[in-house]
């Protein structure tokens, strides 16, 4: 879990923000927010992208990056000025926002461990989607420390890989984006 730290060279504080942007979905917008960071030094820490207003021909995107707040407001000024954004939203500002994310993760192991692996798995409702004689690959879905902590606890127990969808992001209540 991020924990906010302090930037001594501006002398601000650095936070972790989950920004939502809607987008058109045409060839090209991706490349060109992501052009937007990376041109001014910005970091991107997790990207997920996908249409989601088909007959409008809309996409979100959900962004999170750390920055200062003077850089944060930068970041969001010049995201509303590329043309074919429609909105963005800063989903930590508004506050109360649900977040989730999705892992596949492939654990080997055999005997005990393998028992302890299903037993972990059980506890995090993780959801076996391949099984071997060998290996386990589980699916969870949850908040990033949850799938870091499921991480984390399979490693000794013959963690082989993870991928990972990135952060998705909703905010609460009966408004939409």
């Amino acid at each position: 879990m991020f924990k906010p730290s302090w930037d001594l060279e501006r002398n601000q504080l650095v936070e972790r923000h989950t920004l939502t942007v809607l987008v058109d979905n045409e060839p090209g917008v991706l490349a060109r927010v992501v052009g937007l960071f990376s041109a001014r030094g910005f970091n991107i820490e997790s990207l997920t992208v996908s249409e989601t207003e088909h007959d409008r021909h809309r996409s979100r995107i959900t962004i999170v990056t750390t920055a200062t707040p003077k850089v944060l407001a930068q970041i969001k000024l010049q995201l509303e000025r590329l043309v074919p954004v429609h909105r963005v939203h800063d989903l930590t500002a508004e506050g109360n926002a649900l977040e989730r994310e999705l892992a596949l993760i492939k654990v080997s192991g055999k005997g005990e461990n393998r028992v302890e692996t299903l037993r972990l798995a059980e506890a995090f409702r993780a959801n076996v989607v391949d099984a071997s004689i060998e290996s386990f690959v589980f699916e969870i879905t949850g908040r990033p420390n949850k799938v870091e902590q499921f991480i984390t606890l399979m490693q000794p127990l013959g963690l082989v890989e993870v991928v990972r969808t990135g952060l998705t992001a909703i905010s609460r209540g009966k408004e939409g984006m």
